[in-house]
């Protein structure tokens, strides 16, 4: 992006800066302090990226043993399957301001903290409610580590930020892949206990809490790069510079340059498209393994087809947003990865054991459409305030509409007694997704509605 930090530049690291504030990667050692926390932020973000699924799919994989076990009907169970996009609306956007209060690195070092403990206390619910709680608690740390990633690599690795996103994408992709795969057989070695089997990724979030720790007071570039902007959209046109005048002003900043897009028709498409694709992920995530088991189909195998779904968006989120930048129109990708959900939804629907695997894959493709709409972000604005305002806006809306969906799916498989109804929905939220997606997908700008 063109606003990237100039104070990181490589140059300006080699040779003594004129003042100490602008070589924040280098100290006066010589940078030797400055490699080793590059060091210690690249575990981090590999090992906080590994973390920011494995709640979720594997809770998708147990999900008939929770429910039996907690006595949770089709609709609550639907409900916690509406969490994560709840708390990554209500939760994310919290985010910026923490991190302009605390800096990037210490948020995440706590968003890491909170999921250890909600997948700690989550096996010890003994109701429903308790176990929403902990889910909750986990998610909220989901959340906020989530939006500050591309923070943190912007801050420590300014001249890569296209192979540490890339890194951090494929962590990210093989944990959540790897939760899926095997939360059944590890529970069936420990016992069979899914209570076990949840609270065993515990180990992991533990794991990476501790590359964050020395990393807590490193304030570098917080000021400067003005957080509250780049993640949220808020103050941007004021930024962090004005210190506490930020902070009381928030609101108003944010109302005032969020308030142009509510008349772009571009930017009402990008959501529409990012919320639809998060709802299809969540549905996915939340229910596919179970729509297999009730075919008949080995509860492990079921997490493995998971898998094999989530596992697609390792090659293909490098392969996507590269083609999409190198078309005036979006469009094709999005009807290709639409037509992919059409037919792995119409297979799930008509013979969901005997081409399963097939179906996995279709509809893990069909999934990519989330990098494309990141892509299409980034391509719909002139400059980078507005991309962070488009970012915001997008997001924000476009997982306060997914919300309903796993919901509606589990009221739908409830009161009709079988998944037809709920698989003819997938497949049919596939039709207006390809519509929008095509719109957002026009080569014009929000600038240009303005």
């Amino acid at each position: 992006m063109s606003d990237e930090p100039k104070t990181l530049d490589p140059a300006a690291v080699t040779r003594p800066a004129p003042a100490p504030e602008r070589s924040a990667p280098t100290t006066p050692d010589g940078g030797r302090t400055a490699r080793w926390t590059l060091g210690l932020v690249s575990v981090g973000l590999v090992l906080a990226a590994l973390n920011l699924r494995p709640a979720i799919t594997s809770l998708g994989a147990l999900l008939e043993e929770v429910s039996a076990g907690l006595h949770m009907s089709g609709t609550v169970a639907g409900v916690l399957t509406s969490v994560p996009p709840l708390c990554f609306a209500i939760f994310g956007i919290t985010a910026p301001r923490l991190a302009r209060r605390f800096g990037p690195a210490a948020v995440v070092c706590a968003g890491m903290a909170a999921i250890l403990a909600g997948l700690l206390l989550r096996p010890l619910a003994s109701g429903t409610a308790a176990f929403l709680a902990a889910s909750a608690l986990a998610l909220m740390g989901i959340a906020v580590s989530n939006v500050l990633m591309p923070v943190i690599v912007k801050r420590y690795f300014p001249d890569r930020i296209g192979s540490m996103t890339g890194l951090y994408s494929m962590a990210l992709a093989l944990g959540t892949s790897l939760a899926a795969a095997v939360t059944v057989p590890m529970t069936d070695a420990l016992g069979g206990d899914w209570r076990l089997g949840l609270g065993v990724w515990a180990v992991l979030a533990a794991l990476a809490v501790l590359p964050w720790l020395p990393l807590v007071k490193d304030r570098t570039g917080t000021a400067r790069t003005e957080p509250g902007t780049t993640e949220s959209g808020a103050g941007s046109r004021t930024g962090s510079r004005t210190g506490s005048r930020t902070e009381s002003g928030t609101a108003p900043a944010a109302e005032t340059a969020l308030r142009p897009l509510y008349r772009s028709r571009t930017a009402w498409a990008l959501a529409c498209f990012f919320g639809l694709q998060a709802t299809g992920a969540y549905i996915t995530m939340g229910w596919m393994p179970q729509i297999f088991r009730d075919a008949g189909v080995p509860a492990s195998t079921a997490g493995v087809l998971l898998a094999v779904t989530m596992v697609m968006g390792v090659p293909l989120a490098f392969v996507i947003p590269r083609l999409a930048t190198r078309m005036r129109h979006q469009g094709p990708i999005v009807v290709a990865l639409g037509t992919c959900g059409l037919v792995g939804y119409t297979g799930l629907l008509l013979a969901p054991a005997g081409g399963a695997w097939v179906w996995a894959v279709l509809l893990g493709i069909s999934n990519c459409s989330f990098p494309l709409a990141l892509t299409m972000i980034g391509m719909r604005s002139r400059t980078g305030t507005g991309v962070v305002r488009l970012s915001a806006f997008a997001q924000c809306v476009g997982y306060l509409i997914s919300i309903p969906g796993p919901l509606l799916v589990g009221v739908l498989y409830q009161h009709s007694g079988g998944w037809g109804v709920p698989i003819a929905l997938m497949g049919g939220l596939m039709v207006p997704q390809m519509i929008v997606g095509s719109l957002a997908g026009r080569d014009r700008t929000i600038e240009d509605e303005s």
